[in-house]
């Protein structure tokens, strides 16, 4: 059984920490940050980074063990955005991702967006097919540039209303 944590307080850094760094670390292709980004971030960085006015952060667990994560973000113009979604290879597969965006997609509207955007690095068709099966679309928009320099990130949205 998977249990999903809404990670509330700043007192919560180590379970993102390592969470976050287990994601960079199994799956640096899906992901604009890198490793060496974050992999020597003090006690500081990564407790700021969990009292971001507004963030919803979660992790899922399973026997002990994070096994997934995933964080809303507010934005402008009531575009919130899903950011830093994985799961861990042991539970792909099991329905720990669509938990996931699932979860952030109902926190969304309750914050007061009025769409979720994302975007997904280039190669990533696990993820884009994921979003789809959420109702994310392509909004059209042209992504950041990808660490290649040649491909673009894909940007999806999903709007309520």
């Amino acid at each position: 059984m998977v249990e999903l944590r809404v990670l509330a307080s700043d007192d919560d850094w180590p379970v993102w920490r390592e969470a976050r760094l287990a994601a960079l670390s199994e799956a640096p292709h899906a992901f604009k940050a890198r490793l060496a980004d974050w992999h020597h971030g003090g006690e500081d960085r990564w407790r700021a980074r969990l009292t971001m006015p507004g963030a919803h952060n979660l992790v899922t667990v399973r026997e002990g063990d994070t096994v997934g994560l995933a964080a809303g973000m507010p934005g402008a113009d009531g575009t919130y955005e899903l950011r830093s979604v994985w799961v861990s290879p042991h539970v792909r597969g099991q329905g720990v991702g669509d938990l996931l965006t699932g979860a952030v997609e109902a926190w969304a509207p309750r914050a007061g967006a009025r769409a979720l955007r994302l975007a997904v690095v280039p190669g990533n068709e696990a993820a884009a097919a994921l979003y789809r099966r959420h109702g994310f679309v392509a909004s059209g928009e042209l992504g950041e540039l990808s660490g290649d320099g040649v491909g673009r990130e894909r940007v999806m949205v999903k709007r309520w209303g």
